[in-house]
């Protein structure tokens, strides 16, 4: 199964200076932005920031991992003893759900909303 890098997601103490830096410090160029996610246009895997949280410190940095079929992977992740979590919830048109990396760290796993 395809597995592809389609987000780093970096955790930030203040959205508005981190959009600011990559914006206008670095060139990217913004996708959108919202009060909670800011997006950036970088290619085939995008630059996303959200504020920070107890959950995700400032500082920290999140794959989002996309895979044609998100029930498959996950099954596959837990029978290989990976925590994946709870159930996915649908979030901007795809399934999503977390499960945890090395060293507890934890990685976004979204896959398409499957049709009825």
């Amino acid at each position: 199964m395809t597995v592809e890098l389609k987000y780093i997601i970096a955790n930030v103490s203040d959205l508005a200076a981190a959009v600011a830096f990559w914006r206008d410090t670095v060139g990217l160029k913004p996708k959108f932005e919202t009060p909670e996610w800011a997006e950036f246009d970088t290619g085939t895997t995008r630059l996303a920031l959200q504020p920070a949280s107890p959950a995700n410190p400032a500082g920290t940095w999140q794959p989002g991992l996309r895979v044609p079929d998100l029930a498959t992977k996950r099954a596959d992740l837990a029978a290989r003893g990976v925590n994946v979590g709870g159930a996915p919830h649908e979030e901007h048109g795809f399934l999503l759900s977390l499960f945890s990396g090395p060293d507890s760290a934890p990685v976004s796993l979204s896959g398409p909303v499957p049709k009825p």
